[in-house]
């Protein structure tokens, strides 16, 4: 069973996996590297999850993964590192509009520090990267999973310093057994809508419940661009069994949706359940980007300019590794149209609770 060790705690997708992981039996005891910053909100979750998984183990360890060894003393590291079997890399900067220098930092330097630590474990058995699918930037087609081209551009610096520390994971496949993994863009789950932050698809939630009462609500993206979006559940269920799955190691897999469903079909879904309308007439993108381009607009309806790029993107994610893995086990990814209720009834419950939105920069 072993320990395993993990970054990006208490982010939620590493607080669920955590329960995820305590539930399926994978392990009973995690390291979980934490900011100084992030400790007290660590120790609060950890006694959630305790709450629930009475005879696991968490065992906190203050550090940053920016640092060498991940700011983590010698003592501690001679205790802990022969007992890691699994390491979960999950924390990185998420921001779609996150500067370049902040986000090298974190989301590339990071990285680069936490596969030297990984070299040093001598009963290493498997190690996780969490990357994303839009290391494709501004790739169009379909996107291979055993594919790492650079693109000509990428839309913003998230995605380029994620394709950056990517590279530096792939060069390992030679020296420790990894697995990448490379979600689509994460929403909440699937049954009950939960998440913690109201970003990515979000946003376009924040822009239609602003303009509910307007007697008009305009499309926006591509006729024929489809956008790909998956429950937080789906990843959960499915890492969980790839981390200890054999075929699963040397592989980098695509946990997006296999049948995603056009940017103009969740636009008409999610303005329908929120407020009853249908939506009339569609908006240039290049007219909402003028428009975006003024802060006081862009905050009015909460949503990020960087956005509105995912709405006309035509790129297309082959899943067959993923799936070919994920099958054995009968791990699907949920209809995203069929749970739009759900979502829609976890924000509006929700919106009153300002923590959970992102501030517009």
């Amino acid at each position: 069973m072993g320990v395993h060790l993990m970054t990006g705690f208490p982010g939620f997708i590493a607080s669920q996996l955590i329960r995820q992981l305590f539930m399926d039996g994978v392990t009973r005891q995690i390291y979980a590297v934490v900011l100084q910053s992030e400790m007290d909100k660590a120790r609060k979750e950890v006694a959630n999850i305790k709450a629930q998984y009475p005879n696991c183990q968490i065992n906190l360890f203050e550090g940053d993964i920016t640092l060498p060894n991940l700011g983590m003393d010698n003592s501690e590291l001679g205790c802990i590192a022969p007992r890691i079997s699994i390491v979960w890399h999950l924390a990185a900067i998420h921001d779609l509009a996150v500067a370049r220098e902040l986000a090298w930092k974190v989301n590339v330097h990071g990285t680069a520090c936490v596969n030297d630590f990984v070299r040093t474990l001598p009963n290493l058995k498997r190690y996780i990267y969490f990357s994303t699918a839009y290391v494709a930037g501004r790739r169009n087609g379909r996107l291979l999973e055993n594919e790492l081209i650079r693109p000509v551009a990428f839309k913003n610096h998230y995605e380029e310093t994620k394709f950056e520390a990517e590279l530096r994971v792939e060069d390992l496949k030679c020296e420790v057994p990894l697995t990448i993994i490379r979600p689509g863009i994460v929403r909440g789950h699937s049954e009950t809508g939960e998440t913690i932050k109201f970003d990515g698809l979000y946003f376009l939630f924040n822009m239609i419940d602003t303009l509910s009462t307007s007697p008009l609500i305009p499309y926006i993206g591509s006729k024929r661009a489809t956008i790909n979006v998956v429950p937080v559940d789906y990843i959960l269920k499915a890492v969980s069994y790839i981390c200890t799955a054999v075929e699963a190691e040397g592989k980098t897999l695509h946990l997006t949706d296999p049948n995603p469903h056009k940017v103009s079909d969740v636009y008409y879904a999610i303005v329908k359940e929120m407020t009853g309308k249908r939506p009339f007439g569609r908006l240039p993108l290049s007219m909402v980007k003028k428009v975006l381009a003024n802060y006081k607009i862009r905050k009015r309806l909460g949503l990020e300019y960087e956005t509105v790029d995912y709405l006309a993107w035509k790129g297309v994610f082959d899943t067959s590794e993923a799936q070919s893995i994920l099958q054995k086990r009968g791990i699907k990814c949920p209809d995203f149209i069929e749970t739009v209720p759900t979502m829609v009834r976890f924000y509006k419950d929700n919106k009153h609770r300002t923590q959970l939105f992102i501030p517009i920069k």
